[in-house]
C-alpha cells in the first residue's frame, strides 16, 4: 500500500476503517483463544498473515493506530530507564508453610481469629445450627515459581503494568508486558480494575534458550524465573517479545469504581463473594487463569492436594514451588484481615525444598562391607525434600578436595527423590577461620588386623589393609539377607546381631540351619515372628545365580556385574574356574574387576564359606548365552538386546527392582548412573537431576507408558 499524507480519518474509506477494525477483533479473538484458552481455531502462519494486514493498514494511514492495536504489542525505540510507580493498592506477600504441621497450625489462627471477630458457625446452610465447629472452606491455587506483575485497566484499556518492589512502589515495565501476548490489551467489560498475577517463562522456551545460548558459547542460564525477572526489566521491548513470555492472573486488588469512587452501574453484582468465584471472575474479563485451582472443604483435603501436585508439578511447563492456599469466603477474608505483612487468610504452602543449608559438624568414616571406606558428613539436621536428614555422602578424597570442605562449613545440601543426600556448594563468605580442613587416619577401628587404611592404587577411595574385622564380617550379613541377594523379609540387622550375640550363627550360611528352638529361647522372639523367620529363611534355600554372586560381596562386583556374569557364564562352576582373560571378555567387566572376581574364588576361606552354602542352598542356574567374540563380550538375542537403561522417580505399576528383573529377562541392562553409553532413562514421578542430565546428554528418555509398551 502507497502510505496516505494526509491525517484526516473522515477522508480515509470507511471499508478500510471496517476492516481494520475487524482484523483487531478477529486477532484479539485468537490470541485469546490460544495464549488463554489453549484452543487452536487457525494456524499460527495463518495468524502471522491477518497481523500483517492489520501492519500494513496501519503503516498506509498511522492515524488509525491505537494503543490497543494487536500491533503495537511491540513498538519504539529502547527505554532509557523504568520509571517508578506507586501501587494504588499495597502489594503484600504471603507467609510460608513448610510441612503438615505448619499447614495445621495455620488453620487452627484462621478458625481462632475468625471466632474472635464473632463467627462461630458453619457458613454452609446445611450445616446443622447448633454445630460447634467453625466450618472452613479453602481454595488451593498452584504458586507459578515466576515474576510478581500488578496490572492496571482504565474503561477496559491496559494503562499500567508494573513489577512489585517493595510493595509499594515498584517499576513501570507495560511497554514490556504489552509484548506477552496472554495479556489482553483490552479486557471484555469496560472495568476500572487491578489485578495482580504472576509473568513467567516456560520451562520448553527455557531449554531452548539455553541451548543456543551453548551454541553460541554463552554462560547458560540458571533457572526460568530468573530469565523471566531478567526479561522483563529489559529496556528494549523487541527483546523481551522474543523471550515469548506468559502469565497467570490470580487475583483482583481493586475493581469497578471509576475516578469518582463509584461503582458502575454497568457491571453491578461483578463483586465476587469468594475466591472461586473471583478467579472465574478474572477469566471472564479475558485474563489468563491457572487451570488447576481446587476448592477444599477442609484442611485435610488441602493436604491432600499439597501432596498431589508435589508429585503432579515436574508435568507443567512452568516452575510450581508450592500451593497458595487461601480462605474462599469473601467475608471471612475481610474479617481475617491483613498483618503488618501478609494476609491472615491466606499462606504459600511451600513444596519440600530440594536444596537447603545447613552445617558440616563432622565428617566419620564409615566402612563397606567390601572394606572400602566412605566419608559420611554428619550435618546440622535439616528438613529437605520433605525429610529431615543429618547425614551425607561425600563419596571420597577427592571430592573432599574438589568441594574444599571442612569441618564447620555451611555448606548446599541437595536431595532428589529417594537419592542419597549430597553436598553440592561450600558457602566459603560464611567462614571463620575456625573450620577445620579434613585428612584421612591412617588406621579405623572397624578394620581388621591393626587397623590400618590404604588409598586404593589408581583410585580416589581408600579401603581397609586386612579385612577380617567382625564389623564387616557383620556388614557382610546384612547384606546377604537384603533385598537384592537372598531376600530374607524379617531378618535385618537387628536380627542378625541378636543371632550373632547369642553364638546361634557364625556366618550367613548358619542362618539356613536355624530351628524353632533356638530362636524361641531369645529375648523378644514370639512363636509367631519365630514362624515368620523360618519362613523367609526357608523361601531363601532357592536362589538364582546373579543372587548368590550379590551376595557373595565381592570386591567391585555390583548388582549389574553379577547379572553380566549370570548371562554370560550360566552355571557356577564356570565362574569358579573362570580365567583372567575370560572374565576381562565380559561387557562391564573391567580389569580391576575381573582380577577382584578371580582371586575370591581362589581364596581358602572363601572356597570353604561356598561350600558350606551350597551344601544348604539350591542355585537356579541356567544355560550360558552364545557368544561369538570375547572381545565384543557376550551376544544377547532378547527383545532389549544391547540396551542400557536407567531408571528415576516412581513408578506406579511396579517398583524399580521388579523393572530392572524385567529388562534384564529381555535381554537388556540396568545401570544406576547416566552416560553417553545409557540407551533410555525411565522416567518416574518426581524424577530428579538424572533426567536433566539425561537431556543434556542427548539420551532418550522415556515415560512409564512407552516403557510399558516397549517391554509388553
Amino acid at each position: 500500500m502507497k502510505r496516505e499524507k494526509s491525517s484526516n480519518i473522515d477522508q480515509i474509506d470507511p471499508k478500510i476503517i471496517e476492516r481494520l477494525n475487524k482484523l483487531k477483533t478477529s486477532i484479539e479473538h485468537h490470541r485469546y483463544n490460544y495464549h488463554v484458552l489453549d484452543k487452536e481455531e487457525i494456524s499460527e502462519a495463518a495468524l502471522d498473515s491477518l497481523k500483517k494486514e492489520l501492519v500494513d493498514i496501519e503503516t498506509t494511514y498511522p492515524q488509525l493506530i491505537t494503543s490497543d492495536s494487536p500491533s503495537q504489542r511491540v513498538a519504539g525505540a529502547p527505554l532509557p530507564y523504568f520509571e517508578k510507580v506507586i501501587h494504588k493498592v499495597t502489594q503484600w506477600s504471603f507467609n510460608d508453610a513448610f510441612s503438615e504441621a505448619d499447614i495445621r497450625a495455620f488453620d487452627e489462627r484462621v478458625k481462632k481469629n475468625l471466632k474472635a471477630a464473632g463467627f462461630n458457625g458453619s457458613e454452609n446452610k446445611k450445616e446443622k445450627e447448633n454445630k460447634k465447629d467453625l466450618e472452613v472452606d479453602y481454595v488451593c491455587e498452584l504458586k507459578i515459581d515466576g515474576l510478581k506483575i500488578v496490572f492496571e485497566y482504565v474503561d477496559g484499556k491496559l494503562v499500567t503494568a508494573a513489577t512489585r518492589g517493595d510493595g509499594k512502589v515498584g517499576e513501570n515495565v507495560t511497554v514490556n508486558i504489552r509484548t506477552i501476548e496472554s495479556v489482553p490489551l483490552v479486557l471484555n467489560k469496560p472495568v476500572n480494575i487491578i489485578f495482580e498475577g504472576e509473568a513467567y517463562m516456560g520451562i520448553k522456551q527455557f531449554d531452548a534458550i539455553n541451548k543456543e545460548q551453548k551454541k553460541l558459547g554463552e554462560p547458560l542460564y540458571a533457572n526460568p524465573r530468573n530469565v523471566t525477572a531478567g526479561s522483563i526489566r529489559q529496556l528494549d521491548p523487541k527483546m523481551v517479545a522474543s523471550r515469548k513470555l506468559n502469565t497467570f492472573i490470580y487475583d483482583i486488588a481493586q475493581f469497578t469504581k471509576n475516578e469518582k469512587g463509584e461503582v458502575r452501574k454497568d457491571i453491578d453484582g461483578f463483586t465476587p463473594d469468594n475466591q472461586l468465584d473471583e478467579l472465574k471472575k478474572i477469566e471472564e474479563l479475558g485474563m489468563r487463569v491457572n487451570k488447576h485451582p481446587k476448592l477444599c472443604k477442609n484442611i485435610d483435603d488441602v493436604i491432600a492436594y499439597w501432596k498431589e501436585w508435589q508429585v503432579k508439578s515436574k508435568k507443567e511447563d512452568y516452575l510450581i514451588d508450592g500451593v497458595v492456599v487461601k480462605v474462599n469466603s469473601r467475608k471471612y477474608q475481610d474479617a481475617l484481615g491483613y498483618t503488618g505483612k501478609a494476609p491472615r487468610f491466606g499462606i504459600a504452602f511451600k513444596f519440600a525444598a530440594e536444596q537447603v543449608t545447613t552445617i558440616l559438624e563432622d565428617i566419620i568414616l564409615q566402612i563397606g562391607r567390601t572394606g572400602v571406606v566412605t566419608p559420611v558428613a554428619h550435618l546440622k539436621p535439616v528438613l529437605v525434600a520433605g525429610s529431615t536428614v543429618s547425614r551425607a555422602t561425600l563419596h571420597n578424597e577427592d571430592e573432599i578436595r574438589r568441594l574444599d570442605v571442612r569441618i564447620g562449613d555451611t555448606v548446599i545440601l541437595q536431595k532428589a527423590g529417594d537419592v542419597i543426600p549430597d553436598i553440592v556448594q561450600v558457602l566459603k563468605e560464611f567462614r571463620t577461620g575456625k573450620e577445620k580442613v579434613y585428612t584421612f587416619p591412617t588406621h579405623h577401628s572397624d578394620c581388621g588386623g591393626d587397623g590400618r587404611i590404604e588409598r586404593i592404587p589408581g583410585q580416589a577411595a581408600w579401603r581397609c589393609v586386612v579385612l577380617d574385622s567382625d564389623a564387616l564380617s557383620k556388614r557382610k550379613m546384612y547384606h546377604f539377607v537384603s533385598k537384592k541377594a537372598f531376600d530374607m523379609d524379617g531378618c535385618g540387622p537387628k536380627v542378625i546381631d541378636q543371632l550373632l550375640d547369642a553364638g546361634l550363627i557364625h556366618d550367613a550360611a548358619d542362618l539356613f540351619t536355624l530351628q524353632k528352638g533356638d530362636l524361641l529361647a531369645l529375648p523378644r522372639f514370639g512363636e509367631k515372628s519365630v514362624d515368620n523367620l523360618l519362613e523367609s529363611v526357608k523361601k531363601a534355600k532357592t536362589v538364582s545365580l546373579a543372587r548368590l554372586i550379590i551376595s557373595l560381596s565381592i570386591p567391585q562386583v555390583g548388582e549389574e556385574t553379577a547379572y553380566d556374569l549370570e548371562k554370560y557364564f550360566g552355571k557356577l562352576k564356570e565362574i569358579k574356574k573362570a580365567t583372567i582373560e575370560e572374565l576381562q571378555g565380559i561387557n562391564g567387566v573391567g580389569d580391576v574387576v575381573a582380577v577382584q572376581i578371580f582371586e575370591w574364588f581362589r581364596s581358602l576361606n572363601n572356597i570353604q564359606y561356598l561350600e558350606k552354602l551350597l551344601k544348604e542352598i539350591k542355585v537356579e542356574e541356567k544355560n550360558p548365552i552364545k557368544f561369538d567374540d570375547k572381545k565384543d563380550g557376550v551376544v544377547k538375542v532378547e527383545k532389549l538386546s544391547g540396551l542400557t537403561f536407567v531408571i528415576t522417580g516412581s513408578l506406579s505399576k511396579f517398583d524399580r527392582d521388579e523393572a530392572k528383573e524385567k529388562i534384564r529377562t529381555l535381554g537388556g541392562s540396568t545401570s544406576d548412573s547416566i552416560s553417553k553409553k545409557t540407551s533410555y532413562l525411565v522416567a518416574g514421578e518426581n524424577a530428579g537431576s538424572k533426567l536433566d542430565k539425561a537431556e543434556g546428554l542427548g539420551v532418550k528418555v522415556l515415560t512409564e507408558e512407552t516403557f510399558l509398551k516397549m517391554i509388553s
